[in-house]
């Protein structure tokens, strides 16, 4: 059977029963990275569940996963070693690294793992909507999401779990203080080769990248969108090769309508103007997210630079071209969207964006922030929709 070992992310030495760490307690919530607060779970617990989930029904959870990378029928006798790495700590799920060697080729995966009641509500409905997402619209964007499960570990303690896909040479970005102007720029976390930061025309490249990737998962018809996401929390990973970014959304908390009762709307759903209303409160919902992250992924909430704002209208505008028609509109989505956006002013803009922050949860850590920043924001996005009309 595959030996095990278990590893802290970027530590080259293996943690094992002798370690210092092994039953020291895991921070389960973000605010208490120092001292972890309420039920406690120990890396040894941790390590344990992963590791039982792993060999559980034969290891039939990994090895059909590395059948499907390798494209043809692997057994747990064909994995030599599987090494468990844990990689951070987020908001719901503390995600490891599972690295497994198989034919002398090592090939990657995540396990996402839920300990929290909160994280333990999410995980199950995260791992059917990928399924989900990845089924009706084959983009590569998302992760495949491989097995699900849950295990039970020492003083009752309940762990589920899943197993997805790992994005290769991808890495976290975040808003960062450049020592050398000290301007807030975008810090593209690779810790193998090193941080780096990101000059302005690979930032705006990066927001459009997102932009795009979110409109093209948007439904013009049922309305549902994917949100919930945030800079802040990682959710987004880019990959720097030749020159190139390329990005990834690592996780789906929910994917539901803007509208939460769309039976009491004064036109049906299906109707152009309540489509084209829609697909605007998805845009400018998107443009106000795309500049909200923390400084250093863990800091202060920050607002980021208006390079953000003609980037997020761009791919925005480029992933609504590669849409399908819809019968009810009498021209294509994008045409229809640009003659709508063509009609409305600067203040209908500014009057929709403060009836959606109106809309936030009033207990988000971001919304003094939004609202501080949110008459300037509008404004430059009026400017950047003069401008692509314009051209």
């Amino acid at each position: 059977m595959p030996h095990f070992s278990f590893f802290i992310s970027h530590s080259k030495e293996p943690v094992t029963a002798d370690s210092l760490i092994w039953h020291e307690p895991i921070p389960l919530r973000l605010d208490a990275l120092m001292k972890p607060a309420g039920e406690s779970v120990s890396h040894a617990a941790y390590f344990r569940a992963a590791q039982a989930f792993l060999e559980a029904h034969s290891f039939e959870e990994i090895t059909r996963a590395v059948s499907r990378q390798l494209n043809h029928d692997v057994k747990a006798a064909d994995i030599d070693e599987i090494r468990i790495c844990l990689e951070k700590h987020g908001e719901f799920y503390h995600p490891a690294r599972i690295e497994t060697v198989v034919y002398q080729k090592k090939l990657c995966f995540v396990l996402n793992v839920a300990i929290t009641e909160t994280g333990r509500r999410f995980i199950e409905k995260e791992f059917h909507l990928l399924n989900r997402l990845n089924t009706a619209q084959p983009l590569h964007y998302l992760p495949q999401a491989y097995g699900l499960g849950r295990t039970s570990g020492s003083n009752a303690q309940n762990f589920a779990m899943f197993l997805g896909q790992w994005f290769d040479g991808y890495h976290e970005f975040h808003i960062s203080i450049d020592p050398v102007d000290k301007k807030p720029k975008i810090m593209v976390w690779d810790d193998a080769r090193g941080r780096f930061f990101l000059a302005a025309e690979r930032t705006q490249t990066l927001y459009a990248q997102v932009s795009k990737i979110l409109t093209a998962y948007y439904n013009l018809e049922s309305f549902e969108q994917i949100f919930s996401w945030h800079h802040a929390a990682g959710d987004f990973v880019v990959k720097t090769e030749n020159g190139k970014l390329d990005l990834r959304l690592v996780t789906v908390r929910q994917y539901a309508a803007i509208f939460e009762n769309q039976k009491n709307t004064q036109t049906a759903p299906g109707h152009p103007q309540r489509i084209l209303q829609a697909l605007l409160i998805f845009f400018l919902s998107l443009s106000i997210h795309m500049r909200l992250d923390r400084l250093d992924g863990i800091g202060e909430m920050v607002w980021s630079d208006s390079v953000a704002v003609d980037a997020t209208l761009i791919g925005f505008l480029e992933a609504l071209s590669m849409k399908p028609d819809v019968a009810s509109l009498p021209d294509s989505p994008l045409a229809c969207f640009i003659a709508y956006l063509a009609s409305c002013t600067e203040g209908d803009l500014i009057d929709l964006t403060e009836a959606i922050v109106n809309r936030f949860n009033p207990q988000m850590p971001e919304l003094t922030l939004i609202k501080k920043n949110i008459h300037p924001h509008v404004e430059t996005l009026h400017g950047s929709i003069k401008q692509i009309l314009s051209m």
